[in-house]
């Protein structure tokens, strides 16, 4: 309780996760040959920071930022200050699901709501569309909203075209290791 009898609301936070979240997000975009490096810690704006993997082509670079979203049960939408938009070019929510862990869904122990993670690529453009300034948490709400061609590699697949990454595959005649 709080002075005045106002119940304080806690948060669950675990920053081991969220920086996993960031390593996911990572792995996906060097697994579709964009070269990703992590940004310092609490950098302002973005987490990422996406290059062509080729040293001879210069010149563009995407930054991404990273939000997490721990519960299976949450309500799709994250946080996101308005100041914050102008520093990305994507941003990419995790949707951890890493288990059911609001009390009013019903689902059972935290653990039953257990799944794969899902990626979702949201151009900058997008987030300003969709951004809701008008609480102090200013959040971006999926719900309800068509976010299909943003998902797994659909979306991370808009990096790669800005950068003009082709999709990796063999040349023909290689003789692969």
């Amino acid at each position: 309780m709080t002075k005045g009898g106002d119940q304080k609301r806690s948060f669950t936070r675990f920053p081991v996760i969220s920086l996993g979240a960031e390593h996911l997000v990572m792995g996906h975009l060097l697994r579709r040959n964009i070269l990703t490096y992590k940004a310092p810690p609490n950098n302002e704006g973005y987490d990422l920071i996406c290059i062509h993997p080729n040293p001879r082509v210069v010149g563009r670079q995407v930054r991404v930022q990273v939000k997490s979203r721990l519960a299976t049960d949450s309500d799709r939408g994250f946080p996101v200050k308005e100041r914050t938009i102008a520093a990305f070019d994507f941003l990419i929510v995790a949707f951890l699901n890493v288990g059911y862990f609001f009390r009013k869904s019903r689902n059972g122990p935290p653990e039953a709501g257990r799944g794969e993670p899902e990626f979702y690529t949201f151009p900058a453009a997008f987030i300003r569309q969709h951004h809701n300034a008008s609480s102090s948490w200013e959040k971006v709400r999926t719900r309800g909203l068509n976010i299909e061609s943003y998902r797994g590699t659909e979306g991370f697949e808009q990096i790669a075209q800005v950068l003009e990454i082709p999709y990796p595959s063999k040349a023909r005649g290689d003789q692969g290791v």
